[in-house]
């Protein structure tokens, strides 16, 4: 009887440990291939220079090369849909914006939110409504005269979160609605500002650095829950009475089925990239900084937060039923 006992812990322990064996094995074979990293940015935009800057150092730390694969269109919708016919096995990770969560909350995609895991964030950069210099006093010059008259803000969107935050701010500040002008990108849109084409213009720091560097441009309201250590003199919406608080961010997810393993080993290459000197020099050189990158549980609740908070606001706007 204490033989058949012994035998059976005996074959209990093989078990085990060929099961600690095989996880192992799983962690130490992947990757196995070069890992695609899915944006639906053309090249030198915000999000593809953001990703290349994460894998400069992520190759290494992952242990195989990666590429950029750029699904333009719809929004971000191309790169989900494409995203969702690829294999959950962690050579694919999806680059989620900002805009693929107003693309989500619109149901303009095949993807659900609950299809992908939270990876990690690689920038939290805020929207800022930035005038020309000297026309407005201050931020509260700026509030007042829009509850008499609206004004023309210039956005790179529409539909999404560009026009959402001008729209969002004055509806919550009690001012008019305002015009919306769009442009092609923030470097148009910030020489459009200095030329007088538009009275605001909703932009991020770095894409109007050279103008604000210059004395053309002045940020006069951050949409953010605390100010910028880039721009300590200017004020939040939030400091103003004025409840809107939205950012630009950028992160990486993968399938929801990714092994976690897989999915663990993706989180600390990329935590470490980022939390490298290199990348936090990018971060620095478009006015942000460490506070950007998170790990997989703060940027998971911040998805689930940006979908809902997009949705609310597209509804309240009547862009969605």
């Amino acid at each position: 009887m204490k033989s058949a006992i012994f035998k059976s812990v005996a074959i209990s322990a093989v078990t085990l440990a060929a099961g600690a064996i095989g996880i192992q094995t799983a962690v130490a074979e992947y990757p196995e291939k070069t890992v695609e990293v899915i944006t639906h940015a053309g090249n030198g935009g915000g999000t593809d220079v953001t990703t290349r800057m994460m894998m400069l150092r992520a190759r290494r730390e992952i242990g195989s090369d990666m590429v950029v694969v750029n699904k333009k269109g719809g929004g971000g919708a191309v790169a989900m849909d494409h995203y969702l016919t690829l294999p959950s096995d962690g050579h694919a990770i999806l680059t989620f914006t900002i805009g693929h969560a107003a693309t989500v909350a619109k149901n303009e995609t095949e993807m659900k939110l609950s299809d992908v895991r939270p990876i990690a964030r690689g920038t939290d950069d805020p929207q800022i409504l930035m005038v020309r210099c000297g026309v407005y006093n201050d931020a509260d010059d700026f509030v007042a005269q829009q509850k008499n008259e609206p004004i023309t803000y210039g956005t790179t969107h529409l539909g999404n979160i560009d026009d959402v935050s001008a729209f969002m701010f004055t509806k919550k500040g009690g001012m008019q609605t305002p015009k919306i002008l769009p442009f092609d990108g923030g470097g148009e849109l910030a020489t459009q500002l200095v030329a007088g084409a538009v009275d605001a213009a909703v932009l991020n720091l770095a894409e109007a650095g050279s103008q604000i560097d210059a004395g053309d441009v002045c940020p006069i309201v951050v949409l953010a829950d605390n100010r910028m250590s880039a721009l300590p003199d200017t004020p939040t919406a939030k400091e103003m009475g004025i409840p809107v608080s939205f950012s630009t961010v950028r992160g990486f997810v993968v399938h929801k089925d990714t092994p976690d393993d897989v999915a663990e080993k993706i989180e600390a290459a990329l935590l470490k990239s980022m939390n490298h000197n290199v990348y936090q020099g990018f971060l620095t050189s478009v006015g942000l900084d460490s506070t950007s990158v998170v790990g997989s549980q703060e940027w998971g609740n911040q998805l689930n937060t940006m979908v809902n908070d997009m949705s609310a606001a597209l509804k309240e706007l009547g862009f969605i039923e």
